[in-house]
């Protein structure tokens, strides 16, 4: 024999527990995405001030304001979709490893094996973007009547990009 209100209750303490958890997670997630952001805006003020005071930019720091660049756009795609764009990571790793190898290069002007070990993993980067968005154009993650988005005949959402990474 059941007891109806003792199995209403603990529905009701079900649900009051899943929303409250829900909304420390939410928040937590907000909090840190607006630290991140925050951040990585403090960094490159710092960074472009920087060169404002060396009084001239070299190639370098243009790549670097381009790794700020990415992050905030990264930051701002996963606060908008809650999902995490692989691709952008991607693109920081391959600016990275491209300012490492112009700064090895036109500090040292002696090539070795070294440019040649980070050209091949710039490489491999590449080859991973190209994988990362045949794998998202072919089996998205989110399909189009949950996100809200028309897609087209060639998978792509309205935007233009893929829906998933």
């Amino acid at each position: 024999m059941k007891i109806n209100w003792a199995e209403n209750l603990r529905h009701s303490v079900h649900d009051l527990a899943e929303s409250l958890g829900n909304l420390l997670v939410e928040s937590f997630h907000y909090l840190a995405l607006f630290a991140i952001g925050g951040i990585t805006a403090w960094a490159a003020v710092v960074a472009f001030l920087g060169m404002v005071e060396k009084g001239h930019i070299t190639v370098d720091d243009i790549l670097l304001l381009f790794i700020y660049l990415e992050l905030g756009a990264m930051v701002g795609i996963y606060f908008k979709t809650n999902h995490m764009p692989v691709r952008f990571l991607i693109y920081v790793a391959i600016t990275a490893l491209t300012r490492l190898l112009i700064s090895d290069v036109s500090h040292h002007h002696s090539p070795d094996m070294g440019v040649v070990y980070v050209s091949g993993a710039i490489l491999l980067l590449a080859l991973a973007i190209l994988v990362v968005r045949y794998a998202s154009s072919q089996f998205p993650s989110v399909s189009a009547e949950k996100s809200g988005q028309k897609r087209s005949q060639s998978g792509q959402a309205s935007d233009g990009e893929p829906e998933a990474d």
